[in-house]
């Protein structure tokens, strides 16, 4: 990582002050969730908007179910949230078992209720271990979906990338080409996958800049307080769980509170350290779970913004 004379200086003053002292703020923060199945759900994710939106999230994201299976469900959640609060929402798109024409009445759908920002996506087909095969009326990538979403209405547009590499990619390189595309499409940013090593994201920021990329790369943050639960995901996303990361949660199977308090210091410091190589947007997996991402936010300076969102109901 190539870094600059402020950065150096940034560096620095991480090691040299106590870890998260005089950090302004100036950091902008976004969170993603996913719809909810149930009225004991849907009560846990409002719960988890009321908390986190004090803090001005620059936008939060809803997922969207392999084939589509959520998609009533997303597109009530976003809509709640467009007309209930004051935060810009996204909403996740694939392409997975969808003609041109599903997608387009979607995203009409999705303007209509005031979203102007897309997730698109290419999506994992509904079967775990399958490959994608894109619909015969579909969008066969993540950038000819961006293209087509485009040409439907002036949506802002984010897409994913990978800093440990997709799965499926032949290779690092044709992974970056394919990010490339996707951009050049008409995406405004790419959000990773999540990683657990700060390394892993400015090695990826560097080989993307070698590769004309120069939108916004936003880390994709995950506080681990589920270790099962993160080595599944990571397995399926071919992300590397560190050794040391391992060791620093056995014994704590039986121990919630304390596993709680594990993940927020790993991943605050990890989001220090990012910050202090440039960062200044991260954006949360929060498992509809707002305490651990409020408490990173907090220690990176976010501070709640009084009158940011309007009244919600909770």
């Amino acid at each position: 990582m190539n870094l600059t004379l402020d950065q150096m200086q940034e560096t620095r003053r991480a090691v040299d002050a106590p870890l998260f002292a005089g950090l302004p703020g100036d950091a902008e923060i976004s969170f993603e969730f996913f719809p909810p199945k149930s009225e004991k759900m849907d009560a846990q994710l409002w719960d988890s908007i009321v908390t986190l939106a004090p803090l001005a999230p620059r936008f939060v994201s809803v997922t969207y179910g392999a084939g589509g299976s959520t998609r009533e469900r997303t597109h009530a959640t976003v809509a709640r949230i467009v007309k209930e609060t004051g935060i810009p929402a996204a909403a996740h798109l694939t392409c997975v078992e969808a003609s041109k024409q599903d997608i387009r009445e979607v995203a009409e759908a999705y303007w209509e209720a005031g979203v102007r920002h897309i997730v698109a996506l290419r999506g994992d087909p509904p079967s775990e271990g399958e490959f994608f095969k894109p619909h015969p009326q579909g969008y066969d990538s993540a950038a000819a979906l961006v293209k087509g979403l485009k040409e439907i209405a002036d949506f802002e547009i984010s897409v994913a990338a990978y800093p440990e590499t997709h799965p499926q990619a032949d290779c690092p390189q044709s992974d970056i080409d394919n990010l490339k595309r996707k951009l050049d499409a008409g995406a405004s940013r790419a959000i990773t996958q999540m990683f657990f090593d700060p390394e892993v994201f400015f090695r990826f920021r560097d080989k993307a800049a070698a590769a004309g990329i120069d939108q916004e790369l936003v880390p994709g943050i995950l506080p681990v307080s589920n270790v099962a639960q993160a080595r599944k995901f990571s397995g399926m996303c071919g992300v590397t769980i560190p050794a040391w990361m391992d060791e620093l949660y056995e014994g704590l199977d039986d121990h919630p509170d304390a596993r709680a308090l594990v993940a927020a210091t790993l991943t605050s410091e990890m989001c220090r350290k990012l910050y202090a190589g440039g960062v200044r947007h991260f954006h949360f997996y929060t498992l509809n779970r707002a305490e651990l991402s409020y408490a990173i936010c907090h220690l990176l300076g976010k501070r709640p913004v009084a009158n940011n969102a309007k009244d919600i109901a909770a």
